[in-house]
């Protein structure tokens, strides 16, 4: 550990949040707000009322029920500034369309302790959510993967 730098959780800690599932819920994305999300990336609408796929940043968390601010206690971050992106790997198996309620479901499926090449210590955590149709069939999936940095200055 670094002079000064704020103590490491210990690996059994964050290897017990595996399984962790969040509360689950129902997302709805309006029409408002699939207009935003579309021209922020450039994009024109789609047709008969399809989302963009960038809603899959957001509404998986929140549909379940969870947070960013949730996602980071939970795997005992040190700061906001001590989380990297790996990935958001986005599965998408019908199209999402607007004004349509989605089941969401979440949990944690990996966490473990690795090391950068020069030896830093950090935590790779997996979410995994889920956004199905009424009917449950699995509209799209999302697994985002984050770096927990360790051992950071206070």
């Amino acid at each position: 550990m670094m002079p000064g730098a704020r103590p490491i959780p210990p690996e059994a800690d964050i290897r017990a949040i595996v399984g962790h599932k969040f509360p689950g819920g129902i997302y709805t994305v309006a029409h408002w707000e699939n207009f935003l999300l579309t021209e922020c990336t450039g994009a024109d609408l789609l047709a008969d009322g399809m989302v963009h796929p960038v809603v899959l940043f957001h509404m998986p968390i929140l549909g379940c029920g969870a947070s960013i601010a949730e996602m980071f206690a939970l795997g005992k971050a040190e700061s906001d500034f001590s989380i990297g992106i790996e990935s958001y790997d986005w599965e998408m198996f019908s199209p999402l369309h607007e004004d349509v309620p989605y089941a969401i479901s979440g949990k944690v499926v990996s966490a473990e302790r690795r090391a950068t090449a020069d030896g830093h210590p950090f935590d790779r955590i997996q979410f995994q959510f889920g956004v199905a149709h009424a009917d449950g069939a699995l509209a799209a999936r999302t697994t985002i993967t984050w770096h927990y940095r360790r051992g950071l200055p206070s």
